[in-house]
């Protein structure tokens, strides 16, 4: 029975919260730019929300940075740590919403922000969680086909795997100094790998990574962290040694690890 109540109050918290996402600099745009950005934006959360759960905050500001020329819809965008964490997207003001809601770089921001801001040290863990992510959202979504899905985390891996080849550093070390180095296609998808990794070892569980990290926001999130406590976290969470067994491999790794097609398709 108190089994039962934790349970029931726990989908009641998840259920319940909501978020007010407050769009800086709206006016700057057309009507019709307005409503598509809003529309975009607002389903963007909500659509991260399905998979990753609520996030614990009451107010997303979103700041956006419109262009007249752009070659993209969202050329560049930021995360903007603050009391509340936000957004700073860079937009291109004339995309339409189809445009916007095939692009990946807003999911992989909103994704940032279900974990804390780690040391440069532990980048790779929190740009590869935003890479695998990004990708998973848009999967759960209806946005990107299963075969796609496959494809851009192979294409992903595939880069890194090449640039391995001049950047072996310690992961852990390279991530630290990857901006100076250009160094963000091994640091981003070797950690977009742990997390698929972590995601296959959970399936044996009856677990995934989403539903640990969407637990991990209600009892974790609004502590600061460092990445071996974030990992003990998710350890605890998902009853499991799963991700500081990971870690271990992966923080001082020198090499890109193999995945395979047949194992991405797993998941």
């Amino acid at each position: 029975m108190k089994l039962f109540l934790v349970l029931l109050l726990s989908t009641i918290a998840f259920n319940t919260l909501s978020i007010e996402v407050v769009i800086h600099n709206l006016s700057s745009l057309s009507n019709n730019g307005q409503k598509t950005v809003s529309t975009w934006v607002n389903q963007s959360v909500e659509k991260t929300k399905n998979t990753l759960g609520p996030l614990q905050q009451s107010i997303l500001p979103i700041y956006l940075k419109p262009q007249y020329f752009a070659f993209e819809p969202v050329p560049w965008a930021t995360v903007k740590r603050n009391n509340p964490d936000g957004l700073e997207l860079h937009i291109d003001r004339y995309a339409s919403l189809k445009a916007f809601t095939k692009d990946w770089t807003l999911f992989h921001e909103l994704a940032h922000l279900y974990l804390p801001l780690l040391p440069y040290s532990g980048f790779w863990l929190s740009e590869g969680f935003a890479s695998y992510m990004q990708n998973v959202i848009m999967r759960d979504n209806g946005i990107i086909t299963q075969p796609q899905f496959v494809q851009r985390l192979n294409a992903g891996f595939d880069r890194a795997r090449l640039q391995t080849k001049t950047k072996n550093q310690p992961l852990d070390k390279l991530s630290a100094d990857m901006w100076r180095q250009r160094a963000q296609q091994r640091v981003y998808w070797t950690g977009a790998a742990f997390f698929v990794e972590a995601d296959l070892a959970l399936q044996k569980q009856g677990k995934t990574v989403s539903h640990v990290i969407k637990a991990y926001q209600v009892c974790c999130r609004a502590s600061r962290s460092d990445a071996k406590t974030l990992i003990k976290n998710l350890d605890k969470l998902s009853k499991s040694s799963v991700f500081s067994n990971l870690y271990v491999k992966y923080n001082s790794r020198t090499d890109f690890p193999t995945i395979t097609k047949s194992q991405l398709n797993q998941l």
